[in-house]
């Protein structure tokens, strides 16, 4: 009897050996369980800078992470506070099997090199902050800043993913003059942006952020990936199409509108958006008839949502990357630009979320030469109305927020490419 009972003893401690030696996985599940949704990007980061090859599963729970066992990772969960499994071959075998199969809407994506981040933003603190860089810093994903200067004179070579802060490219400075023109953080921006276009060769400020605009374009179709939110959307395509004409009234540039501006507009320049009409009232706080910002006060606030499309995992790769969540149904939030009318739309543009009940697009996507750009409508995921001078979003408060899981797919989507980019 005790010689059987030291065999079952010594069976268990080999089976325990054998398990504790295939152990050799590392599961992060991004579903409802997961403690700190945003902070496990910012661990794979960390991976991949760190040259660990990752895979995305794609709509298994929630888009889980899977690393190869290392000890350093593990110590990254631990102390951000990250939910995880430590999980065998045959664990992991039998995941990728159910995910392998043809009739699940699931696909296994590699991620293999940390993309090099840059935040087009001027130096110096604004009165409103920025969901990208709030994100980022939270999540411990580096970026550099850079701005007009490093654009200008080719510096986006040297990157591969940008995306840009709250910025009017048409050059009239957020259409801010109405309610904050005598304001000092006003007039040192107006400063600040004309004393840069002198510097670097413009007459004026719109010249200048048309140049960046078209440089920014170059980017794209070089292999670039370009994301932005709220008034970078429709500010940026205005400015392409805007190329040849004046739309900037004289508070902004010094000298009179073209009058006929409109008909002047090129829409085979802009990245998303055609047969739009402009504001001509430099005192609304609006750019043109893109924007659905103002439909938004039809709605309760508790009732303003928006939804994200399902897509084929195994068909369509990349809108399914973009588009990994816990949930599908986000609450809305609103920003100068809140959300994008979807007659305006170019035919061949992805709409991946929409608001249904106002019928317009809120996050869409689209490809440029060898390059993509994804837009996002609305401000910050976290404060359904932030304002001038509203302190930031605490993200320690949100660690879940699906509205900022967006961002952070289109952060880590660039290390599945494997495009050449043109330089």
């Amino acid at each position: 009897m005790m010689m059987y009972h030291f065999k079952f003893i010594l069976l268990l401690l080999i089976t325990s050996i054998g398990l504790s030696a295939s152990a050799n996985s590392i599961l992060v599940p991004m579903n409802m369980a997961q403690k700190n949704h945003l902070k496990a990007y910012g661990v794979s980061f960390w991976a991949l800078e760190h040259d660990v090859v990752i895979e995305w599963l794609l709509n298994y729970e929630g888009g889980s992470f899977l690393y190869p066992y290392h000890k350093d990772i593990e110590e990254q969960l631990i102390i951000k506070g990250i939910s995880y499994k430590v999980i065998p071959d045959i664990k992991v075998q039998q995941i990728k099997m159910t995910i392998a199969d043809p009739e699940v809407n699931m696909e296994i994506v590699q991620l293999e090199t940390a993309p090099k981040i840059a935040v087009y933003t001027p130096k110096g603190k604004q009165p409103w902050d920025d969901a990208v860089t709030l994100v980022l810093a939270y999540a411990e994903i580096p970026f550099d800043e850079i701005y007009d200067s490093t654009i200008v004179r080719g510096g986006l070579s040297e990157y591969d993913w940008l995306h840009l802060h709250h910025e009017d490219f048409t050059g009239q400075y957020g259409k801010f003059y109405r309610a904050y023109r005598s304001m000092p953080w006003y007039q040192k921006q107006v400063r600040d942006n004309e004393q840069m276009a002198d510097k670097l060769g413009f007459k004026k400020v719109s010249d200048l952020k048309l140049s960046v605009a078209q440089n920014i374009k170059n980017f794209v179709i070089g292999g670039g990936f370009l994301f932005t939110m709220c008034s970078g959307t429709d500010s940026f395509d205005i400015s392409l199409a805007a190329q040849n004409t004046d739309i900037c009234e004289h508070m902004y540039d010094h000298d009179a509108s073209d009058p006929n501006y409109q008909s002047k507009l090129d829409y085979n320049q802009s990245f998303a958006f055609e047969d739009f009409t402009i504001e001509r009232d430099p005192m609304v706080y609006e750019y043109s008839d893109i924007d659905a910002t103002r439909d938004h006060l039809k709605i309760p606030e508790n009732q303003d949502k928006f939804f994200l499309f399902d897509f084929s995992a195994k068909w369509d790769i990349v809108p399914t990357m973009l588009c990994q969540n816990h949930t599908k149904v986000i609450d809305g939030f609103m920003g100068q630009t809140t959300d994008f009318r979807k007659e305006f739309i170019k035919p061949g543009v992805l709409i991946m979320g929409e608001n249904k009940a106002l019928n317009t697009a809120r996050y869409i996507h689209g490809e440029l030469g060898m390059g993509t750009w994804t837009f996002y409508g609305g401000h910050d995921p976290e404060d359904y109305m932030h304002r001038v001078g509203d302190p930031p979003t605490d993200l320690n408060l949100h660690p879940n927020s699906p509205g900022y899981r967006l961002i952070l797919n289109n952060i880590l989507f660039p290390a599945a490419k494997k495009k050449k980019r043109k330089t």
